[in-house]
């Protein structure tokens, strides 16, 4: 019996062997040639699985799993072998991150001909086969953060937060934002997987008030990258720093600081559970601001922050009290940003008709006027035509008739010298054709 159980073990160091010698055959040759590798791996697997399912205490002796079972890429078993161009296999999720901006094959380094990718079913059924007979759990496939390209992530990270020197920190916090752009990977890992990461990332900005100009743009930058990844946005949000920095660099920053200021709480204003968090913030009033200052990019972002953010009222009201209105009319009568600011005034006028008196307070029938004669767009048309429509309602309301007689001949000599409202009601365009008409029925009445 003893002479038995030493043949089997010896059998068993020898068939042991003699897979090490098949396993890296297969892996460097692409699955085998015409698959006979891959026949005697599985053949030798059997063997083992029969002796060993005679010896019990090998159930629960350690199991190293093979090298060759590895990816090179991810260090684990692999759950998915896929086959690339260079005939080398690696895990499917990671070679996919990879390839998302590489064009070498991990391993060999060389340039692939193609980044089209196989199941490489036959290494998979070895792995299957392995793990059967030694009682491995195998992974089931996850949507685990990928960490490929994040080895230097916490380098960066202490070089920007406890800097040698002030052109290190600022060289670091460039090379993390480029990591950023280029690496999705990078920014799921960055918030998700490094301890405080959000919060010793700006720290250096929160107790400096002086600023580097050129270290402040990266680290906004790569913040902005961040926000654009859902599983971010919300930590994002809710850290205590993010905030006050994004009001501070959309006021002080340089022009691109305040395009990705505004371009983070546009994309952090997206998530329901963030509105209130920003609209209770000093970021609204920042963002108004950019609508009255900024370049044509940062007013584009920061229409779309508040666009997401004033169909909460509370917000709206707070974002009108705060000066909305005066800002928006001051870019519409400096001919910048029209189209989407015109959007923004139809909606809030809609929503609350109270605002209408500031608006009409500041001119901007006589500009709606204008838009209305000269432009070329139904879009343009529609909006235009509700703010009129919505002051003219105010003017209805008027409990001064004098002052509301005023009002009604201004809109009626725009009709008499222009015929604008009879042309629009003549367009057959929807909403714009009714709203013309109810003007006219009262101007005409």
């Amino acid at each position: 019996m003893a002479d038995s159980t030493a043949d089997e073990s010896t059998n068993a160091d020898t068939l042991w062997r003699e897979l090490h010698k098949v396993l890296p055959e297969i892996w460097y040759d692409g699955g085998g040639k015409d698959h006979c590798e891959i026949d005697e791996a599985i053949r030798i697997l059997t063997c083992l699985r029969k002796i060993e399912s005679k010896n019990p205490e090998s159930d629960i002796s350690p199991v190293e799993v093979p090298k060759e079972f590895i990816c090179t890429l991810s260090n684990k078993i692999m759950i998915e072998p896929m086959l690339i161009a260079s005939g080398q296999t690696f895990e499917k999720s990671y070679i996919l991150e990879w390839l998302k901006h590489e064009r070498t094959c991990p391993r060999t380094k060389q340039v692939l001909y193609h980044r089209f990718m196989i199941p490489n079913h036959l290494i998979n059924e070895v792995i299957k086969e392995w793990c059967r007979i030694h009682n491995f759990d195998r992974p089931k496939t996850s949507d685990e953060v990928i960490d490929l390209f994040t080895g230097d992530l916490e380098s960066l990270l202490q070089r920007i937060s406890s800097p040698s020197s002030v052109e290190d920190q600022t060289e670091a916090a460039k090379e993390l934002s480029l990591k950023a752009k280029r690496f999705s990977s990078v920014c799921v890992y960055f918030v998700a997987k490094i301890p405080d990461s959000i919060t010793r990332l700006l720290t250096p900005l929160s107790i400096s008030e002086d600023s580097n100009p050129e270290f402040l743009e990266n680290i906004v930058t790569a913040l902005h990258i961040f926000s654009t990844f859902e599983k971010n946005k919300t930590l994002v949000a809710e850290n205590p720093l993010v905030l006050p920095l994004l009001a501070k660099s959309m006021k002080q920053g340089t022009v691109l600081t305040r395009i990705h200021s505004a371009a983070t709480v546009n994309s952090l204003s997206y998530t329901d559970s963030n509105k209130i968090i920003i609209g209770n913030s000093e970021v609204l009033k920042a963002l108004i601001h950019v609508i009255e200052e900024g370049d044509s990019l940062a007013t584009s972002e920061a229409f779309s922050a508040l666009s997401n953010l004033c169909p909460v009222k509370e917000i709206s009201e707070k974002a009108v009290s705060e000066g909305l209105i005066r800002a928006a009319i001051k870019k519409i009568k400096a001919g910048s940003n029209v189209s989407m600011l015109l959007s923004l005034l139809a909606f809030v006028s809609t929503q609350n008709h109270q605002t209408t008196e500031e608006m009409d307070n500041l001119g901007l029938i006589y500009d709606l006027f204008s838009i209305l004669r000269n432009s070329n767009s139904l879009v343009n048309d529609e909006n235009a035509v509700v703010i009129v429509y919505n002051i003219c309602k105010s003017y209805k309301a008027l409990q001064n008739v004098v002052l509301r007689e005023e009002k009604r001949d201004v809109v009626l000599e725009e009709e008499n010298k222009h015929g604008t409202f009879t042309r629009l009601e003549n367009q057959e365009a929807g909403r714009v054709t009714s709203l013309a008409k109810r003007i006219l029925e009262w101007i005409l009445r």
